[in-house]
């Protein structure tokens, strides 16, 4: 395995400890249970692993099963595994996918397959791929799997696979037990839910409001906030909503995040996140794991969770690795949350603050991609060709199967809308339009 070529293709320079613990003490007898706090590089690490457990000589047939439970996190993990297990056909399969291009994508069958518990089901009961050379099975964030309720389904999945070598279970959390449907193979455990190194630096901090308020002291707290990268968390899509609409309303860029959007939807929020074309991203829990959300400065709680672990889980959004991140809690005059830390600053806030300054880029959208044999390359070269447009006009491009998104400079993004012709790379006509 080379280490080297693999941190290069990810960008990274080195393994953390805990990546070269997983590394270091996997055995093939045993089955592997990695804890470690959001944002610590579990994927990585499992990759590693299966890096060295894939037969190149077996072909056209499944060995690695991967059980997530969102669909978000299976493609990050997609996109994880291809730098690492190169040279190997990796497949996705969630819901909200068209099934008959998944069907037609299993029927040369990749070698690592990751997916959701009931699209995995929905597959291997049509025969849609075959079972019988899976040795290595993950079951990714596994207890947010059993949170979703898809005991009984990931249950059913493991029945049907009778070959199992090594089971591979990663976590944020601590599990007083497992499942029986799991028996474990005498694990080895890796657990730096603990570690320092692994903790967040946080700085906790709350505002208090009454609730006919509290809309309007969220909006205040985010004009002083300013250019800051948030993340808005509610425990319901219809806060999100709401405060989606009084954000447009005051013409606040910035984006939603739930399970009530279409995936096209979803996936195009966080891209946006990443680019910088929006910095305020309002979400449920379901982007508080498992997620790649990069460089956020600031965690807000617009409604509290529940339990600590979903408290804990949105904060890894922030502060990743080590490095700083701020966590804001907004209370009502009445609210007692046992997991707040005590001595937590307040915040006061003055009467008026400037509306934050528009995010540097625009998202814009161009219908051909991968498949179209059209790279990052051939889409930056066919920009720059346009008029007065820069090298540094061009931020992040994202290139996906079908289409490609490219981050743009604002002040820019509607001249090359207006100006851009039907041009063409490698045949294919481009039109960029917005997103």
């Amino acid at each position: 395995m080379d280490i080297e070529k693999i941190l290069q293709n990810l960008r990274i320079e080195s393994l953390n400890p805990m990546q070269l613990e997983v590394t270091e003490k996997f055995k093939k007898q045993q089955d592997l249970i990695v804890l470690s706090p959001t944002g610590t590089g579990k994927t990585l690490a499992f990759s590693l692993i299966i890096n060295q457990l894939v037969d190149p000589f077996i072909k056209d047939l499944v060995q690695v099963l991967i059980v997530v439970p969102t669909r978000e996190l299976a493609l990050q993990i997609e996109s994880v595994i291809k730098k690492v297990v190169t040279g190997q056909k990796v497949t996705c399969c969630y819901g909200g996918h068209d099934t008959k291009i998944e069907r037609n994508t299993l029927k040369e069958a990749p070698s690592i397959l990751i997916g959701t518990p009931g699209r995995l089901i929905y597959h291997l009961d049509r025969g849609h791929f075959n079972p019988r050379k899976i040795h290595t099975v993950v079951l990714d964030e596994f207890d947010k799997s059993l949170e979703f309720g898809f005991h009984g389904q990931m249950s059913n999945l493991l029945s049907q696979i009778d070959q199992i070598e090594h089971k591979i279970l990663t976590s944020a959390t601590k599990l007083i037990e497992y499942p029986d449907f799991m028996s474990l193979n005498n694990p080895i455990t890796i657990d730096y839910l603990a570690d320092n190194e692994s903790i967040p630096n946080l700085t906790y901090k709350k505002i208090t409001s009454s609730p006919q308020h509290k809309l309007k002291t969220l909006f205040k707290l985010l004009c002083e906030l300013g250019d800051k990268k948030i993340l808005i968390f509610c425990n319901h899509r219809d806060a999100v909503d709401h405060i989606s609409e009084l954000l447009e309303d005051r013409l606040l860029i910035h984006d939603v995040f739930h399970g009530g959007l279409e995936q096209r939807d979803r996936e195009l929020a966080l891209l946006k996140f990443r680019n910088n074309s929006n910095r305020i991203l309002l979400t449920t829990d379901l982007a508080a794991r498992g997620l790649d959300i990069p460089a956020v400065d600031t965690i807000i709680h617009y409604q509290l969770p529940y339990k600590e672990d979903a408290f804990v889980h949105r904060n890894g959004r922030t502060a990743r690795m080590n490095t700083e991140g701020d966590v804001i809690v907004m209370l009502k005059p009445d609210d007692d949350f046992p997991y707040i830390p005590d001595l937590t600053e307040e915040i006061i806030l003055e009467e008026e603050y400037d509306l934050p300054s528009n995010t540097p880029y625009a998202t814009l959208y161009i219908p051909v991609g991968k498949k179209n044999k059209v790279n990052k390359i051939d889409l930056v070269g066919y920009t720059l060709q346009l008029d007065g447009v820069e090298k540094e006009d061009i931020g992040i491009i994202e290139v996906k199967d079908n289409e490609a998104y490219i981050a743009v400079k604002r002040n820019i993004a509607s001249r090359i809308l207006k100006n851009d012709g039907p041009g063409k790379i490698k045949g294919n006509k481009i039109k960029f339009m917005r997103t």
